[in-house]
């Protein structure tokens, strides 16, 4: 099945409140606590998204169906130097594993290249986030430093890796 990335509308809500009371999504969609959220918090966040012009925020969609799987995008957009964090969350346990993660990184990254402009695009992982660092690495994006022992989970601590890709060192 291929994806597309579109706008988040309000009926896929009902999916991603689901997905940020999720523990185990949120384990490792984020370097903040893994603690479920109310429907509020997760509104106040994608309201935020959609108000300032340091986002752009997508849902993962897909094509046969339609149906929403995942959300995507960018935040802290510095305009003025070109450069974004990226994100990805697949949020449907069905469907992770499926490479959907990677289709919707290489639509950001020309997202981002070439119609956004970005000269950098960078993002955090968490060390034992070793999917994703696996497929980060593999499209080109070079690890730039380690936040060391920044998270705590289930007791114990964990790295925050910091990685980076530049335009000119991207693939199309």
């Amino acid at each position: 099945m291929e994806i597309k990335l579109e706008r988040i509308e309000n009926d896929d809500m009902t999916y991603i409140y689901e997905w940020f009371k999720d523990i185990e999504f949120l384990k490792f969609y984020d370097y903040m606590p893994p603690v479920s959220q109310s429907e509020e918090a997760v509104d106040r966040t994608f309201n935020d998204y959609e108000k300032n012009d340091e986002s752009d925020v997508f849902a993962i969609r897909l094509i046969d169906n339609n149906q929403i799987i995942g959300i995507a995008g960018f935040d802290d957009i510095v305009k003025e130097n070109k450069v974004a964090t990226l994100f990805i969350g697949i949020g449907d346990k069905n469907v992770r594993g499926r490479g959907y993660g990677r289709k919707a990184l290489r639509f950001l990254l020309e997202h981002g290249f070439e119609k956004l402009d970005f000269h950098r695009i960078q993002l955090n992982v968490l060390e034992f986030n070793t999917a994703a660092i696996s497929l980060y690495e593999s499209e080109g994006f070079k690890r730039e430093g380690t936040y060391r022992e920044f998270v705590l989970r289930d007791d114990k601590r964990y790295d925050l890796l910091l990685y980076g890709l530049l335009k000119s060192e991207w693939k199309k």
